[in-house]
């Protein structure tokens, strides 16, 4: 793994990781479950679509983050998620991880309902049941992190999303875990801008990770998004998509925040 020792991303894993080596609940009983909920809304297809005409947008349901602490702690998800379906979104990202940002699989299912669009479940995958509780909540996406696991675990979690009719997420920071996430078969990559360490926002990493990214990848630029001058940016950079959270959950009209950043 690249990440160094000592973040905030190491603070969270292990929170999770704990969590998940307490839970006892019966895998195959779970997988057959999910395997037996409707289809999904295809959230790599939609952004496939809709990234030939303009920039996407990947509008995010966020209450409070570790490093600024509440947002929008009050936010109303499902009132949220319609703003965002008018102003042009493509697709949703909600936070269900409750300690660190506030969320929860409550606030996921309440914006899906609302709307039309696909979900991502916005959260820390670090074993196969958080991938089959995606699906069960009701997700359409799944996100893994290159940086909080080794690449037979991001396989293995692909894998299992598949079977379970869910896309994958693959997040990545540098070269290094790009090459991993094609090894592994990622389809949709997106490259987080935000430094594990200093939590600064790197502008230019984004440009230059675009460059090294095949165009048979759907390409998302994830974190730091600010106006229409960084989508601009980015989408001459080479990204199909972007995934903005905090910009558009502290904007008095987030509808019209969106229709700013779907350039063509």
């Amino acid at each position: 793994m690249s990440r160094r020792e000592g973040t905030y991303l190491d603070r969270i894993l292990e929170f999770h990781r704990a969590r998940a080596a307490a839970d006892r609940r019966d895998i195959g009983e779970l997988l057959e479950r999910a395997a037996s909920l409707p289809p999904t809304r295809r959230f790599e297809s939609r952004l496939r679509t809709d990234s030939k005409s303009s920039l996407a947008v990947i509008s995010e349901v966020k209450r409070r983050s570790p490093s600024k602490g509440d947002l929008a702690a009050d936010l109303d998800p499902a009132a949220l998620a319609r703003a965002y379906e008018s102003g042009g979104a493509s697709c949703l990202s909600v936070l269900t991880d409750g300690p660190h940002f506030g969320g929860s699989p409550a606030d996921l299912r309440m914006a899906r309902e609302a709307t039309g669009m696909p979900v991502l479940r916005k959260d820390f995958t670090v074993s196969e049941l958080d991938v089959v509780d995606a699906r069960l909540m009701g997700a359409d996406c799944v996100l893994v992190i290159a940086a909080a696991l080794r690449a037979e675990e991001m396989a293995r979690f692909i894998e299992i999303a598949r079977r379970l009719d869910l896309d994958t997420l693959v997040e990545i920071h540098d070269e290094a875990e790009l090459e991993v996430a094609l090894s592994i078969g990622a389809t949709l990559v997106g490259v987080n801008q935000r430094d594990l360490v200093t939590f600064e926002v790197d502008h230019e990493r984004a440009v230059r990770m675009a460059a090294e990214i095949p165009r048979s990848v759907i390409r998302v630029a994830e974190s730091g998004v600010r106006d229409r001058d960084d989508a601009v940016s980015l989408r001459a950079a080479g990204y199909d998509a972007v995934l903005v959270g905090e910009t558009l959950v502290r904007s008095a009209d987030p509808a019209g925040a969106i229709r700013t950043l779907r350039v063509s």
